[in-house]
């Protein structure tokens, strides 16, 4: 019995060797993935307040720009809000009605000449080269016109806010928080930071730093490649003698907010269209127009204009759709992407400067002659 005491292992051993310290952190890695699905089944349940919040964060950030011009220019707070929140709402709202107005009428005729479009894209299909079969064809159509007209695709595509109520109760807490963002963004961020000083104080300014310039580039820059894109494919399209140009150009422009995804969906759109109206020459020549536009919007475009707001592998892009769009629809694969850009630029600057461009990196091994200096001159006097 003296023996087997010896031999068996104390409850202090069994943690600490290979076997318990893999138990501990499964354990550890179990509790923090429970509180994550916790808090993200939380903020689901407040999304009437977390959307809102989320856009009145974002159009924040890209106005920053505005509203420290005006301050500089010694224009109060409250003034320099209010000029920023009302020529936006001017230059928003005027968009969106001459775009209202100018698609409204032909809206009709879009979705027709598209539904003709894949009804001749299923004609050839059926008699091609390759032999389809039109029971499968036709059970394929059936499921995607079923799922669209469903009540569950209805509620995911509006994400939170198919009730008018509550899309008029979002977009006005949206006003309100984008407000009191523009007006004390700074105050509300060094609130936040109060608990915390030194080096730690360090990081909450640089972070913070790094969000809104992250998040203000990304929507500038994204809303500068999609009138990019929706001009020149408009244009192109609007050459060949398809009609519908304008329509066409307008599903481009907000197609572009939802990276990958939104400019194919746009381009099938506009080939279809172009099929029906003009033929198969005219719809392969708008396809390599929507691939060329895309291909200097890669190459070009989006390394000059989104510069280091947002350099995301299109792997690390297309899962943050996904995730956004099952969990907040359409609004969510909008904003799903510009927080994975801010998180990414936040873990790269986590501790220290990590952007291109810091002035005082370079000139580290000169400080210790710059710094001597002032000391000599103030023992002196």
């Amino acid at each position: 019995m003296s023996d087997e005491m010896h031999t068996r292992p104390s409850p202090r051993e069994l943690m600490t060797d290979r076997l318990g310290v893999l138990s501990i952190r499964s354990a550890q890695i179990i509790v923090v993935l429970l509180l994550a699905i916790a808090a993200v089944f939380a903020l689901i349940q407040l999304k009437l307040v977390v959307i809102p919040l989320l856009i009145a964060v974002i159009l924040a950030a890209a106005l920053s720009p505005v509203i420290t011009f005006l301050r500089r220019r010694g224009v109060s707070a409250i003034l320099a809000t209010w000029i920023t929140l009302i020529a936006g709402l001017v230059v928003f709202g005027g968009l969106i009605t001459l775009i209202v107005f100018a698609v409204r009428d032909q809206w009709g005729e879009l979705v027709s000449s598209a539904s003709d479009g894949i009804d001749q894209l299923q004609e050839f299909v059926e008699n091609g080269p390759i032999p389809v079969d039109q029971k499968q064809l036709d059970s394929l159509r059936d499921t995607v016109v079923d799922f669209l007209t469903s009540s569950q695709f209805g509620s995911g595509a509006l994400a939170g806010v198919s009730v008018a109520g509550e899309l008029i109760t979002g977009v006005l807490l949206a006003l309100v928080i984008l407000f009191f963002f523009l007006k004390d963004g700074d105050r509300i961020w060094a609130f936040f930071l109060r608990p915390f000083s030194g080096h730690a104080l360090e990081r909450g300014h640089r972070i913070g730093h790094v969000a809104v310039k992250t998040l203000g580039g990304y929507v500038r820059g994204t809303a500068t490649i999609a009138a990019v894109d929706a001009v020149a494919i408009g244009v192109g399209v609007a050459i060949i003698g398809v009609p519908l140009a304008l329509p066409l150009a307008v599903i481009v422009f907000l197609s572009a907010f939802i990276p990958l995804i939104g400019a194919t969906v746009a381009g099938i759109l506009a080939a279809l269209v172009a099929l029906v109206a003009n033929g198969p020459v005219a719809a392969l020549i708008v396809v390599i127009i929507v691939i060329v536009v895309n291909q200097l919007e890669g190459n070009f475009l989006q390394p000059v204009v989104m510069a280091q707001s947002l350099k995301l592998h299109p792997l690390v892009i297309l899962l943050a759709l996904t995730a956004g769009t099952i969990l907040g629809g359409i609004i969510g694969a909008v904003l799903s992407v510009p927080i994975a850009a801010v998180a990414w630029a936040i873990i790269k600057t986590w501790n220290g400067p990590a952007e291109p461009g810091t002035p005082r990196e370079p000139k580290t091994p000169r400080k210790p002659k710059t710094t001597r200096k002032p000391e000599i001159e103030q023992t002196a006097v």
